[in-house]
């Protein structure tokens, strides 16, 4: 769990960090710590989305016979690392993770395509990377193969159109990383802390795919536009003269 934890930001980091581009450096940087890239409403509005996405997925779900009462929190968090703070490892994994995808991953793909193209991409590898996840014990994704692989299957099919969103929230933000770890960690808190079933979270993935969809056809020109592909590091280094 750990070595899955912390590849990804060491692969970035380092992929960078060796780079003998000083403009990849900058644009790194400028993502990682350039908190003022951070625009407040854009986040509050993915995270009150996220929550609604949810809030629909237990009322839908009632009509499969779900209780209300997964309008509720529960005790505890179903993993932790090593005995670890439960807290602290989704606090690591949103912090570790988007350094890692959006340091460098997400820089990676869309060099060469869209953003809808690269939601499309990184959505498979993103949810790819939590493959061993199922096979290491007392995991939350070990735990719910345990009880169908129906429900594995529905996790991997839900993190395609969450992808779609974290890239939303990535390029509204000015591509900042920051912004990307604070939704990040809100997912992972009420993914964890509300009381849904497995069977809610199979409504849920519905839903995520229609929330996506809106998302995508309000901003169209965001996911569609092509004129960043090659320049994403110019158009960093623009954006940085214009704020100095």
């Amino acid at each position: 769990m750990l070595l899955g934890l912390f590849v990804p930001a060491v692969t970035a980091a380092t992929t960078v960090l060796t780079s003998k581009t000083a403009a990849l450096k900058a644009d790194f940087k400028a993502k990682l710590i350039g908190a003022f890239r951070v625009k407040p409403l854009i986040v509050l509005v993915a995270i009150a989305t996220f929550f609604g996405i949810i809030a629909v997925s237990i009322l839908l779900s009632t009509l499969a016979g779900q209780s209300l009462d997964q309008f509720s929190f529960v005790e505890g968090f179903s993993f932790s690392i090593g005995g670890s703070s439960a807290l602290l490892t989704i606090v690591l994994a949103a912090l570790l993770e988007e350094l890692g995808w959006r340091g460098y991953a997400e820089y990676a793909i869309a060099s060469y395509c869209s953003w809808w193209k690269e939601s499309l991409i990184f959505g498979a590898v993103w949810a790819l990377w939590h493959l061993p996840l199922f096979f290491v014990p007392d995991t939350y994704h070990y735990n719910i193969l345990q009880q169908s692989p129906l429900y594995m299957v529905n996790f991997f099919v839900s993190i395609m159109p969450l992808g779609f969103i974290v890239t939303w929230v990535y390029v509204k933000n000015e591509r900042s990383i920051f912004a990307c770890m604070i939704f990040h960690f809100f997912v992972n808190l009420l993914q964890e802390k509300v009381a849904m079933t497995q069977t809610t979270k199979c409504v849920e993935t519905l839903v995520l795919f229609a929330a996506a969809a809106i998302v995508v056809a309000t901003n169209r020109e965001l996911f569609f536009e092509k004129r960043h592909i090659g320049r994403l590091l110019e158009e960093a280094h623009l954006r940085k003269e214009r704020s100095e």
